[in-house]
């Protein structure tokens, strides 16, 4: 998950807003994913790579760490806040405000290019692709990650449940947009209308992890858009509601996990 790339909701979080994502989204939900799509993208030492949406950093960080500082690293997203934090946490990668749809370089510079739980906030899904494959060089790989569908991840479904009773359909579709890619066909068939042949998924398990599920909801309400739209006699609601309707997610030893699998399609550009 991320904050939507709009320019209502969540299109520009503050670098507040942005250091919270860092501190308690990235290792709840993204850090433990970037070396396997590292892995599938078989990124070397002295390659030039792009993480398209990068948000704070950590797939493109974990890139730079990968290739031993041998090569180059850049980083765009269209949140100011986001690279304000990306930039402060790792100068040494290049960082770029900038939109998917129309990136900022010339055809084919990069080795590789990525992007982690990005496309599915993209104003235009088939032009980011386009845009990403173009700047890819002849040879070069780019490889994709999305979430699979909500069923699959049956914290955020039940999650779901309850803010759809809670607050209404409107406040539980925020929810919904991570997981609107999770079709495995319809995510292929996107990157075939996009020009992208010989691509291949790949679906990894993984688990979403939480400290308490206080520490949950409170971040889907303060790292989201949620807070602004059920404030905070909403919020104690919500927490009321979950710390009783989601105890089957919490361990032995308090801190909360449940399945979260994802999608990662890649091709080779021939």
């Amino acid at each position: 998950m991320r904050p939507a790339m709009t320019d209502n909701a969540a299109g520009q979080l503050t670098t507040n807003a942005a250091d919270y994502y860092e501190e308690f989204f990235v290792p709840a939900l993204f850090k433990d994913r970037a070396v396997p799509l590292i892995e599938l993208a078989q990124i070397g030492a002295g390659e030039l790579v792009l993480d398209v949406g990068c948000g704070t950093g950590i797939l493109a960080r974990e890139v730079w760490l990968h290739m031993g500082g041998v090569g180059a690293v850049s980083g765009l997203d269209r949140n100011e806040g986001m690279i304000a934090t990306a930039r402060r946490i790792a100068p040494d990668i290049d960082w770029h405000v900038g939109r998917a749809e129309a990136l900022p370089f010339p055809d084919e510079k990069f080795n590789h290019v990525i992007s982690q739980f990005a496309l599915m906030f993209f104003e235009d899904r088939l032009g980011g692709l386009k845009e990403m494959w173009r700047v890819t060089k002849r040879g070069g790989r780019l490889t994709v990650a999305v979430w699979d569908k909500l069923e699959n991840t049956p914290g955020y479904a039940a999650m779901t449940d309850i803010d759809a009773r809670l607050f209404g359909h409107e406040v539980a579709n925020e929810l919904l947009t991570p997981y609107s890619m999770g079709d495995q066909n319809a995510l292929l068939h996107l990157f075939a209308e996009a020009g992208i042949s010989g691509a291949s998924l790949t679906t990894q398990d993984g688990k979403a992890h939480f400290a308490s599920i206080r520490d949950w909801v409170d971040l889907d309400v303060n790292g989201w858009t949620l807070g602004e739209m059920i404030g905070t006699e909403g919020h104690e609601r919500l927490l009321e509601a979950a710390e009783t309707e989601l105890k089957q997610f919490v361990q032995d030893d308090g801190t909360v996990a449940f399945a979260s699998p994802s999608h990662m399609v890649t091709a080779v550009k021939l």
